[in-house]
């Protein structure tokens, strides 16, 4: 089955699938059939699907992913290439693009406390692009550890900031997701809010180091709807990784901090390079 073909098919399924919007119909237009059947899987709640359609769903995606380029761990050079004397530079990286292109054994996803995704049609966040491009499966495993999790602490259980928890991939190239709820600004920046911020670092290099993961890739976390300054959040990811560095050494193979903004990407610069 050809791509368009799959997307076709997988159209039909998911409009088949949801009760609410089981009235639409499928575009002429490809164009229009991708932001349709993107945003049919971004609303989805967790539930079983068929067989059959998760196969050519998982088809249809990774092949998008090997269209939208992958990009492996040594494609990514350290900032001890560009002369930075940094501690462990030749473990620190910068990239700037799309996490889902990151064939490394983790990325981290900025998590609400929810920990299902994001399910606004389309919207361009980090949690939004991350359960898309690795499939509907992925918040039908989030779903499933928050009801064991819920099963211990109670029915109004929510995932504190700065704990995370980790799925699979799926069909993104990364072998794990990391999911992790950062500190929210509300009014202004305080110590606590930078103290839960430098944990939220530490704690997913500390599941990284239990579960074997050598190579990984952080957002920036809670930088954007969650109002964190930029220039600070950068300050604090990389004394962060660099002290657990310190206190774990020869532990992991490449840590990258991954920027999308031309902003964030300045901050890191400033730091490391």
């Amino acid at each position: 089955m050809e791509q368009k073909e799959r997307l076709n098919y997988l159209v039909k399924a998911f409009i088949s699938d949801s009760e609410e919007y089981s009235h639409l119909q499928p575009s002429g237009d490809e164009k229009q059939n991708k932001v349709l059947l993107r945003s049919l899987m971004n609303i989805r709640m967790p539930k079983p699907m068929d067989p059959e359609v998760l196969g050519i769903q998982d088809d249809y995606l990774r092949q998008r992913n090997r269209e939208n380029g992958i990009v492996g761990a040594s494609d990514i050079r350290t900032v001890s290439a560009s002369g930075s004397d940094v501690p462990f530079a030749d473990t620190l990286a910068i990239w700037q693009g799309d996490i889902t292109r990151l064939e490394l054994d983790a990325i981290v996803n900025a998590a609400n406390s929810q920990m299902l995704g994001c399910f606004i049609p389309m919207h361009t966040c980090i949690d939004n692009c991350i359960h898309t491009y690795a499939g509907i499966q992925l918040r039908a495993a989030c779903n499933q550890e928050m009801r064991k999790l819920r099963a211990l602490h109670g029915n109004d259980y929510e995932q504190p900031v700065a704990v995370p928890m980790l799925t699979d991939g799926y069909n993104l190239p990364a072998g794990k997701v990391i999911h992790i709820v950062g500190p929210i600004v509300k009014d202004r920046l305080t110590k606590e809010l930078e103290e839960d911020l430098a944990a939220c670092y530490a704690n997913t290099l500390d599941l990284c180091h239990a579960n074997g993961l050598k190579t990984v890739a952080f957002c920036c976390l809670s930088t954007g709807v969650f109002r964190f300054p930029k220039k600070r959040a950068a300050e604090i990811a990389v004394s962060s990784v660099i002290q657990w560095l310190t206190d774990h050494p020869d532990t992991m193979e490449k840590i990258v901090f991954n920027v999308f903004g031309d902003e964030d990407k300045y901050c890191y610069e400033k730091i490391l390079l």
